[in-house]
């Protein structure tokens, strides 16, 4: 597994491949590795001959306010779970590397959606993710991308912008991995005290509870929806959003029932202390 910094290293790196006829699959990540960062790299690792862990702190996706500076960066163990699961480069670029003349003037949008759920609380974060995965892909001209369930609302503009721009490049979107409370696993889980941290099982079992209601037969928004704010705000939680909408548009239902031959997403978003957490799930 080798550490490669540079665009023209790593494609330097990955033309052999590519000559030869190779796969290539792509983990994009923050850095920060756990888990469920670890379940993406296992899978590209399966399915393709070479896989490429991108090691980037991005900081056009984050807002003025929010934590970049505090964001954990830890290189050097990163690229050691990385080759412990498959990975075959670990792309570590500088901020200068990526936006060489500072905050690029071209972005990618989706007018449309990115100003939903977390959106409408993170303004620009998505515009800042669409690009910079934008770059990784047609950097590493990988054949497969691998994406996390938790970040459902990215995964779903991430495969919709590769649809609507035609690139050349299948996106996978794995599991989402949870401790055995049911929380699900994230890089901001350690900023939490064990205290917060007992009370964000509150969103898996609020979520968990909705899900059984709904595979009972309650199909009522309202209700299911009252159920995952139920359960935060009794953990002393903080409720940011709880939306139910449809999988295939990812509108919300603002009322009435879910439509079973179209399926829904509940999605989340809370505060337990100054950490936000998200997590969802289909029904």
């Amino acid at each position: 597994m080798k550490i490669v910094k540079t665009i023209s290293e790593l494609r330097a790196e990955l033309l052999p491949f590519k000559m030869a006829g190779k796969s290539i699959g792509l983990v994009p990540t923050m850095g920060a590795l756990h888990e469920g960062h670890a379940s993406l790299i296992d899978a590209s690792a399966r399915e393709n001959d070479v896989t490429v862990v991108s090691v980037f702190v991005n900081p056009i996706q984050f807002g003025k306010t929010e934590d970049l500076d505090k964001y954990p960066r830890r290189l050097a163990k990163d690229a050691e779970l990385g080759a412990a699961h498959g990975a075959s480069f670990v792309f570590a670029p500088e901020v200068a590397e990526m936006y060489p003349d500072g905050d690029p003037l071209t972005l990618v949008r989706d007018e449309s959606l990115e100003g939903l759920y977390c959106g409408a609380y993170r303004p620009g974060h998505f515009r800042g993710v669409l690009t910079v995965v934008s770059k990784l892909f047609l950097i590493s001209g990988a054949n497969k991308a691998y994406f996390g369930k938790k970040d459902y609302q990215q995964a779903f503009l991430i495969r919709r912008m590769v649809k609507d721009l035609n690139f050349d490049i299948e996106i996978r979107v794995m599991p989402i991995i949870r401790e055995q409370t049911g929380l699900a696993r994230s890089s901001r889980n350690e900023y939490m005290s064990d205290k917060e941290r007992e009370a964000a099982i509150s969103i898996s079992t609020g979520l968990k509870e909705a899900k059984a209601a709904y595979d009972a037969g309650l199909n009522k928004v309202q209700p299911l929806r009252d159920m995952v704010v139920k359960q935060i705000i009794a953990s002393g939680g903080q409720v940011q959003f709880v939306e139910i909408a449809n999988m295939n548009t990812l509108l919300a239902l603002q009322g009435g029932v879910i439509n079973k031959e179209e399926g829904a997403v509940i999605l989340v978003a809370a505060f337990f202390g100054k950490t936000r957490l998200i997590d969802n799930i289909e029904l």
